[in-house]
């Protein structure tokens, strides 16, 4: 185009618009005929109102999403799932810490599949603890990827991140204060409920400090009081493990040496029970006089499926619960501090261990049992409390799926053959161990007959058992491994097609729960084992590292009068209790001695 060349008259390079079209018609035709039309004296028309209509209409609809984002905000923090404050209550309060010890996230679906069949419920019908879900937590400890209870309860107790087997003892080898030590000092009444030993190392970690988790004997001195810096710090401990209170004379006992220690509770003010007459004597908490002391088994409490056929020798975990929150709340009656309560699921974990889906599903519902018991408790209740749950970690590398053959697997798992079982696999084994026992010189071939119609028959509800399969069951009887208790678990795992990847720990997420999300805001979300036992330092307002000193102070003490071993022998240096374990060729070990260790 050339450079004088004009612009066509009517071309413009403003925008058109609705609210111009008039305007342009008239300029349009003052150009073509040279003469000025004046415009309407009208200096409002239609467009001009139409877009301050719209104008307004702005406005109001601004003004009205600023009002519903308040509105929003203030609903979203009341519901607790705003995780910049965390209301802690500024008078009496309560705090029920709930571990589900060894349960994954995949044992919620397998728990949930299994009770919709057998209950004949809807697909839609969760669990309990499915409506509590906050968040999950992380699980290392100092000295693996996978985590041991010891390791994982110091974390939860002390918030701390210490090695495996530690029972609130750190890698520099020294006492940690626990949350427990530290709710008793601030005038908290404390209590304990378990279902494995009482010694075990979940609730050892809020009652006493050693360097091994195996020193059991050790442990059970320190829960009473008499060997511990800071004398009792337990009001109520409910659970198993009475073997470790007896002394090595007497019947029952696995003891090392010839302390009673029920007698050095009872003389130091405990009041004990036993059995299940003495259980229900207590009215559910209402006849509790404490410190009390219940021990209902030598070692465990049975599984839950095998306890609830033997429901007049053991209380199951809710009963024990209930008591000890009834019994809590009539002991902090008209106090200014409420109480600190830990139950544990303990042996979600041991059915894990063994591969047993039957004892799992069983020891997870009534877990999930417990937890309803407690959110009760918690609504009802007139004291401020809050209750948070989680597991230490996971065991078994549980999997709601199986490939049985090398062609491409099908989607499957089955829960109806859980259903179908009555006992556990541990109950079996030892009814198969008891049968040999005393029919040693028996053929194999009866032996073989009284197995399958017996124990896999009615307590598997397995009757397409192969010969190769029960003749495995009778050659475990005469060696070391496998036991028998995992060729049950394998028979009905395979029938099911749940999988197992280990017989120990997985390094999974493990889940968070809260009986509302408001309530425990700061562990909404992913976190580190230790920041729940920092939320439970916090909620409660105490002071950990004056505990810590403290211990440090007396056990120093204890150490002068000749007293130097009150944690026991020293974890080695081959323990690794400050860097990770590194790779050494493990694929290539056979099996060690080890085999069917619970930990």
């Amino acid at each position: 185009m050339a450079k004088d060349q004009q612009e066509p008259l009517l071309q413009s390079s403003r925008p058109s618009s609705d609210g111009s079209s008039e305007r342009h018609i008239v300029e349009e035709d003052a150009l073509l005929t040279g003469t000025h039309k004046p415009q309407s004296t009208r200096k409002h028309g239609w467009a001009f109102w139409r877009e301050l209509g719209v104008f307004v209409w702005a406005v109001i609809a601004t003004a009205l999403v600023i009002v519903l984002a308040v509105l929003y905000q203030h609903r979203s923090s009341n519901d607790g799932w705003n995780n910049n404050n965390n209301n802690k209550p500024s008078g009496k309060r309560n705090l029920i810490f709930m571990v589900s010890d060894g349960m994954g996230p995949t044992s919620l679906s397998l728990t949930r599949s299994f009770k919709q069949l057998s209950q004949g419920l809807p697909f839609d019908q969760a669990l309990v603890l499915d409506h509590h879900l906050i968040g999950s937590s992380r699980t290392r400890s100092t000295s693996s990827l996978i985590t041991d209870s010891a390791a994982g309860a110091t974390a939860f107790s002390c918030g701390l991140k210490s090695y495996n087997g530690a029972i609130s003892v750190l890698p520099n080898q020294e006492p940690c204060g626990t949350v427990l030590e530290a709710a008793k000092k601030a005038g908290y009444m404390t209590g304990l409920v378990v279902t494995t030993r009482i010694t075990d190392a979940t609730p050892a970690c809020f009652a006493a400090h050693v360097h091994r988790r195996d020193l059991e004997d050790r442990i059970a001195e320190q829960e009473i009081g008499t060997a511990h810096p800071l004398g009792r710090v337990v009001d109520l401990l409910l659970g198993g493990g009475r073997c470790h209170f007896l002394p090595n004379t007497t019947t029952g006992s696995c003891r090392g040496d010839n302390k009673d220690v029920l007698e050095m509770a009872k003389e130091s003010g405990w009041n004990y029970i036993s059995d299940r007459a003495s259980f229900d004597g207590l009215s559910t908490g209402s006849a509790v006089k404490l410190p009390l002391l219940g021990l209902f088994a030598d070692t465990d409490i049975p599984y839950e499926i095998d306890r609830a056929k033997q429901d007049d020798v053991y209380p199951s975990l809710s009963e024990m619960a209930e008591t000890a929150l009834a019994a809590l709340t009539s002991a902090t009656e008209g106090t200014e501090k409420g109480f600190f309560l830990m139950i544990e699921g303990s042996r979600i974990d041991h059915a894990g261990h063994s591969n047993d889906p039957v004892a799992q599903v069983h020891e997870v519902l009534e877990y999930d049992k417990t937890f309803s018991v407690v959110l009760d408790f918690v609504d009802n209740d007139s004291t401020e409390a809050v209750l948070v749950g989680t597991s230490d970690h996971e065991t078994g590398g549980l999997a709601t799926a199986r490939q049985l053959h090398e062609a491409y697997p099908e989607y499957h798992w089955f829960p109806e053959i859980l259903a179908n079982a009555t006992q556990s696999s541990e109950y079996l084994s030892h009814k198969l161990r008891e049968h040999i026992g005393t029919h040693i010189a028996a053929a194999s071939d009866p032996a073989k007959t009284w197995i399958r119609s017996q124990l896999v028959e009615p307590g598997l509800g397995i009757y397409d058992a192969t010969e190769e399969e029960i003749d495995r069951l009778y050659d475990s009887t005469k060696q070391q491994w496998p036991p028998s208790s995992y060729i049950f678990a394998d028979m009905i795992s395979r029938r099911s097609q749940v999988g197992w990847t280990s017989h120990g720990h997985s390094a999974a997420d493990v889940n968070i729960y809260a009986s509302t999300p408001g309530a425990a805001k700061a562990l909404i979300g992913n976190h580190e084992n230790t920041e729940i036992g920092e939320f439970i330092r916090d909620y409660l307002d105490l002071d950990l590292d004056a505990i810590t000193k403290e211990l440090k102070g007396v056990a120093a003490t204890m150490q002068q009068q000749g007293n130097e071993a009150w944690m026991g022998e020293a974890a080695s240096e081959d323990d690794g209790p400050e860097t990770l374990d590194h790779y050494h060729g493990d694929f290539k070990r056979g099996l060690g001695c080890n085999c069917g260790n619970v930990h």
